[in-house]
């Protein structure tokens, strides 16, 4: 077994997985897992810049993850930055405020190789000759991969909840111009994404990242966040649907108040859960298999 460290540092939040991983079976045994909302792309669609304060949070976080990784003894370390990194004219500040604290630069990578790793992540456990479609709802984009095991198609495309929130969302509880103004975007989105990958002839639509998490855990009607009850449940397109009319009928206050809401996600759900109740109607699924392995267990497999 080899013990390694992924960081997968995204628009609305950075996370770390650190697991003893055999490079052979890709077996994986983890040790910490964490995430920490940081809003790394705070204004990035609008400035095209990584505001300073911004940066700060990802790099406290960064602080607290390198005492996690020196205390457990990771060797190896894989960090990948997706959507606002990408995006951003700033991003030198980024790489080298990481490679100060973490002493490893971040691998600002594409949307396609986001796509593969969140895909073998995803799908490592899961058995059967199915074909899926993998649908990661992150906060700047969302990635598509259809594929069983290996990807066969994959497009990433540039929707997801901080970036639909900061462009359309103006009024609490958003008004239905707003609302309308998002469903537009996502379904223009979704017809980009289906010029690369056939979203339309999967078995099993599977779900990543925390809108989908989040709206599981309502749907489950959990008292408190459990991953292990989230992870691999089983969310009919009836209670996608369900949750979405709830959260749009609520105000900031009644959000924070549903316990299994992480308080950096009050404001973006929203946009989350019509991003995924989209792609449940496009694609025609009667329900989303959840996954809490996402993009963060795929990278920590690529270090073994």
């Amino acid at each position: 077994m080899t013990r390694v460290a992924g960081i997968d540092c995204g628009t609305n939040s950075i996370r770390l997985l650190v697991a003893d991983v055999h490079p052979e079976t890709g077996e994986l045994i983890e040790l910490d897992r964490r995430m920490t909302i940081v809003r790394l792309g705070q204004g990035v669609d609008k400035t095209g810049r990584l505001a300073p304060e911004a940066l700060e949070r990802t790099f406290a976080a960064c602080r607290e993850y390198a005492e996690v990784i020196g205390e457990l003894g990771a060797g190896r370390v894989r960090f990948v930055a997706t959507s606002a990194s990408r995006d951003a004219e700033n991003r030198a500040d980024f790489v080298n405020g990481v490679v100060e604290i973490l002493g490893v630069e971040p691998e600002v990578i594409t949307g396609d190789q986001e796509a593969e790793f969140s895909f073998t992540g995803a799908t490592g456990e899961l058995h059967g000759d199915d074909r899926r479609l993998v649908v990661d709802i992150g906060g700047g984009s969302t990635e598509f991969v259809v594929g069983n095991r290996h990807v066969e198609a994959a497009r990433s495309v540039d929707i997801g909840c901080v970036r639909l929130t900061e462009r359309h969302v103006r009024h609490d509880p958003p008004t239905s111009e707003e609302v309308a103004a998002i469903r537009a975007d996502v379904r223009a989105a979704l017809d980009l994404a289906a010029e690369a990958v056939p979203i339309d002839t999967a078995e099993t639509l599977v779900g990543l990242a925390g809108s989908v998490t989040t709206v599981a855990a309502i749907a489950l009607g959990l008292p408190e966040y459990d991953s292990e009850k989230v992870h691999h449940s089983r969310i009919s397109a009836a209670q996608v649907a369900e949750v979405t009319e709830r959260l749009l009928a609520s105000t900031h206050d009644e959000r924070a108040a549903i316990p299994v809401i992480h308080p950096g996600r009050v404001d973006v759900i929203i946009a989350g859960a019509l991003v995924l109740r989209e792609i449940v109607e496009r694609v025609g699924a009667r329900e989303v298999v959840v996954s809490e392995h996402d993009i963060l267990d795929g990278i920590a497999l690529s270090v073994a």
